[in-house]
């Protein structure tokens, strides 16, 4: 994994160049416009998306996903869900028979449902390696090489340790190996919906007992969700589960925080979204999740509040008076 392409020059497609290059490797970051493109070989910074984050000599960003992806040992994909299956499609004749396709995208397919290892497997065909990352990581903390620990998963365990060595930075940058592809991946795309709820908390000034509640029943929320597909529940309790919700109801980086907190504060949902530069991939993730948690009849009551809020049919304080006179219930109620 010496020669990586990082499709998608968006915070972390960059954070995550920026590491690559520190390991030596030689990264080319790949975006989709030309003029951001320009603008990241002359200043060597990626001002819009990670702003302070200079990129070391190694990073050779390009606008050409053929020059990208030519002769690549890697492809890392770091782009929003909803462009990942277009971009595949593109990209497919240009990746060499065996290289690993390492997934940094979080979310559902909007329509099919999918998980975006699901989608690479469709495009690239189903002996293609393909390894999960995902975990509590803010793109700006590992660009600055503070301490970060993720996942990795698939199901091709030689990928797995691949990506797992090779990406491994001893001082600051740490890997857990898993099997359990689905468990990782809908902790990563339900965190997203579950931390618009924690925005909200914030924007209510409802407090840190609110907050506590809803992210330990987030938790079991997203558990009987990944359950229902397949999943791990010991998978949720860990770093692609509670270590990445944890990180991302509470940390004040996270887009989809931000959202929730906006709305909390009265603002309308197309105003917040048209003034955020990144993409806050919980609010089409909601529709998703619902659409799943119908099929598999699976309870999914912060994200049907969410998805109500977000298709502007309730305010975000019906919203928390409605999840407070749900049904008490037992606590482990469809785990």
């Amino acid at each position: 994994m010496n020669d990586v392409a990082v499709l998608g020059a968006g915070a972390w497609g960059t954070a995550l160049a920026i590491h690559l290059a520190r390991l030596g490797k030689r990264p080319r970051l790949w975006g989709r416009s030309p003029e951001l493109v320009a603008r990241l070989r002359r200043d060597r910074v990626n001002a819009p998306y990670l702003p302070g984050a200079t990129l070391p000599p190694a990073v050779a960003p390009t606008a050409s996903l053929e020059e990208a992806v030519g002769g690549a040992d890697a492809a890392v994909l770091a782009v929003p869900s909803h462009g990942a299956r277009a971009l595949l499609r593109r990209a497919a004749p240009r990746f060499g028979p065996r290289t690993t396709i390492v997934s940094a995208a979080k979310g559902f397919e909007v329509g099919t449902l999918n998980r975006v290892s699901e989608v690479i497997e469709q495009e690239l065909g189903p002996s293609r390696p393909v390894v999960v990352l995902s975990g509590p990581s803010f793109a700006a903390e590992l660009a600055r090489a503070a301490p970060t620990a993720v996942s990795v998963a698939g199901r091709c365990r030689e990928a797995v340790g691949t990506v797992q060595q090779e990406l491994r930075a001893g001082s600051y940058f740490r890997l857990y190996a898993s099997d359990d592809v689905i468990g990782v991946e809908v902790g990563g795309a339900m965190k997203n919906v579950i931390a618009i709820a924690a925005g909200v908390v914030d924007g209510l000034d409802l407090g840190p007992n609110a907050l506590a509640a809803l992210i330990t029943r987030g938790l079991a929320e997203i558990s009987r969700l990944a359950c229902a597909l397949g999943g791990r529940r010991e998978t949720l309790a860990g770093l692609s589960g509670l270590g990445d919700l944890v990180l991302t109801c509470t940390g004040g980086l996270s887009r989809n925080w931000h959202v929730g907190r906006e709305l909390g504060r009265g603002r309308a949902l197309d105003e917040i979204l048209a003034g955020m530069q990144s993409v806050a991939e919980g609010v089409k993730t909601t529709g998703a999740a619902l659409e799943l948690g119908r099929r598999h009849g699976v309870d999914l009551p912060i994200a049907v509040q969410m998805g109500e809020v977000l298709a502007g049919r309730i305010d975000v304080r019906t919203a928390v008076e409605e999840l407070m006179l749900r049904r008490q219930r037992h606590e482990s109620d469809g785990l």
